[in-house]
């Protein structure tokens, strides 16, 4: 997330590149100080780590879950992963053993509008640039392991239009019978490229392949990407791949990658993904990073393997899921609980007095303009007014079960009397505690406090609590998710509803869902801010992921490729004579 500014003006340099970090130590100690054994870790050079999931052994302690999530976000940002880094080593300061589990940044938002994904100041992931490019090359994999199907696919369909019958007496496959209007399986790629959105695939010479319209994603909207962050091991990920429904045939048929034959092939391509990595923060607190962002369309958390992999070697997780509670946290109990029955035992939400504000909806904030006075100043109407939001979030964790920890992320000019409102206020709202957050400006010192409230919390004897039963249908689980959000109705576009028959028909309908929508509003209108009701949730189109166990339900104007702004991040970005990397946020 966006990274805040200190605690106050006269605490640290507002320039998160000015503020001292200890040297970091190489990865090798951070995992021996975690008990990786040696012969687990995996080397990428001096600070980086995949650690081998042989390394997790069934049964023994397991440390509590503390799950992150935030108010609807805005474009100020709230702070989320600066928390999440900043809280493990809070945690670590009190005695305790913590980690960590971020997921990888995707190059669009990095190169785009938010920046990197590495928290800030002194709760920020080492080596920053590492994290923030390429990493140790899974969503490379992933990428390439998705865009091998889609060039099979073409490819047979191509010479199964070419040869008719023959085709089956030259190679010995069945005839697929692939229908060109029903390719589920766009290409992918990790940028934000809007003039993708759209195209034409095949134009030319015949050779070329079959002329047909198509569209291209972004990486993290692959569904091998949640695949990865749900599978429980490497033979599970490979049966999940070949579960992939990549087409129809003209008989209405499935066609999936293992009718295809291709994935073995993609399964060897992300075998080195299977492997968490592990890095370490400003205070050497270790961090695994697995599986990528984008909870507004993708599953938006944390692998599976890496929050196993942490609580067996932890007192504590620090677990961080995309967006606000009606995003991230809400597929981690709807689709990764429901798969893993990993359960945490808090929920913490990050709040900022400008976030707050912004949500009131009394004015239009957009990324690299100025920002009204009224919510720069101190305006506790307004404020008062924003909170509402925050209450609707409280609410919403709570409806799962778990106690709720509100975490104040401060700026320097946050001013101590809308702090004590805010404070009262998420007390009064439904929060277990509500404590100020530092840890931007001071790290773990910074975060001792709502640490120690967390700790409080995770003691608490607690089971999560899931919306809808898999038993109920599809349609009926939307409507509870709908009138959650504040809907009076759903509406479906005929496509839609034709969609989610057939997805019923053919057997999926005790999948869970997992609603792609906007995340600037509680509704799939991003226009609606604050806490919106009685409107109309309208579905666009709805899909399965027969492999990674969902079913995908578009609602509004949601797109999954973003685009770049008039001036993105990567104006920015520069290396020096040394290879040094500059403007990387």
């Amino acid at each position: 997330m966006t990274p805040t500014m200190p605690s106050t003006a006269d605490d640290l340099p507002l320039n998160s590149d000015l503020i001292h970090h200890p040297a970091m130590l190489p990865i090798q100690q951070i995992a021996q100080q975690l008990g990786v054994s040696a012969e687990d870790v995996i080397p990428y050079g001096h600070h980086m780590a995949k650690v081998d999931i042989r390394a997790l052994q069934p049964g023994g302690t397991q440390g509590k879950l503390i799950l992150v999530s935030s108010i609807t976000p805005t474009p100020l940002g709230e702070g989320k992963t600066v928390t999440t880094i900043g809280l493990s080593q809070g945690i670590n300061r009190l005695g305790h053993r913590c980690v960590a589990c971020i997921r990888q940044p995707s190059l669009g938002p990095v190169f785009g509008v938010k920046g990197g994904a590495a928290g800030g100041g002194a709760s920020q992931v080492q080596p920053m640039e590492k994290l923030n490019l390429h990493l140790t090359g899974d969503i490379h994999a992933i990428s390439a392991a998705h865009n091998l199907a889609a060039a099979a696919l073409d490819a047979r369909l191509y010479h199964e239009q070419r040869l008719g019958p023959a085709f089956s007496q030259q190679t010995g496959l069945p005839l697929l019978n692939i229908d060109p209007q029903q390719i589920l399986w766009p290409r992918v790629v990790d940028h934000n490229d809007r003039a993708l959105r759209h195209i034409r695939v095949g134009i030319g010479e015949r050779t070329n392949g079959v002329e047909r319209a198509d569209h291209v994603e972004i990486t993290a909207a692959s569904e091998l990407m949640a695949i990865l962050a749900l599978s429980e091991n490497l033979p599970d990920m490979r049966q999940r791949i070949g579960r992939i429904i990549l087409a129809h045939s003209t008989h209405g048929q499935p066609i999936t990658t293992t009718d295809l034959g291709v994935a073995g092939a993609m399964a060897a391509l992300m075998k080195e993904t299977i492997h968490p990595t592990l890095m370490q923060t400003s205070e050497h607190t270790p961090v695994l990073i697995h599986a990528g962002p984008f909870a507004n369309i993708a599953h938006g958390n944390s692998s599976v393997l890496a929050d196993r992999l942490g609580l067996q070697l932890a007192d504590f997780v620090v677990t961080e899921a995309g967006f606000g509670s009606d995003m991230g946290m809400e597929k981690f109990f709807n689709i990764k609980y429901r798969q893993s029955g990993i359960a945490p035992s808090c929920v913490v939400l990050v709040a900022t007095l400008r976030s707050l504000k912004a949500n009131s909806g009394a004015y239009d904030i957009k990324p690299g303009q100025p920002l009204p006075a009224e919510i720069l100043n101190v305006n506790i109407p307004l404020l008062n007014q924003g909170c509402a939001n925050l209450k609707w979030h409280i609410n919403n964790a709570k409806s799962y079960g778990l106690p709720v920890v509100v975490a104040v992320n401060r700026f320097p000019d946050d001013s101590p009397e809308e702090l004590r409102f805010l404070t009262d206020y998420a007390l009064s709202a439904g929060a277990l505690a509500c404590e100020i957050s530092d840890a931007f400006a001071l790290g773990g010192a910074g975060t001792t406090a709502l640490a120690q409230q967390v700790i409080a919390a995770c003691a608490q004897d607690t089971e999560p609590m899931l919306p809808y039963p898999d038993s109920a249908t599809l349609e009926d689980k939307l409507q509870v998710m709908a009138q959650r959000y504040g809907a009076r109705d759903v509406i479906f576009t005929p496509q839609a509803r034709r969609q989610l028959e057939e997805i019923t028909a053919a057997g999926f309908g005790h999948l869970p869902l997992c609603i792609a929508k906007t995340p600037l509003s509680i509704s799939a209108d991003a226009s609606l801010k604050n806490v919106p009701h009685d409107f109309v949730l309208p579905v666009t189109a709805c899909a399965v992921s027969a492999g990674a166990g969902f079913v995908r339900i578009y609602t509004g104007n949601i797109m999954t490729m973003p685009g770049l702004g008039t001036l993105p991040a990567y104006y920015h970005i520069d290396i020096d004579d040394e290879g040094h990397i500059h403007g990387l946020s």
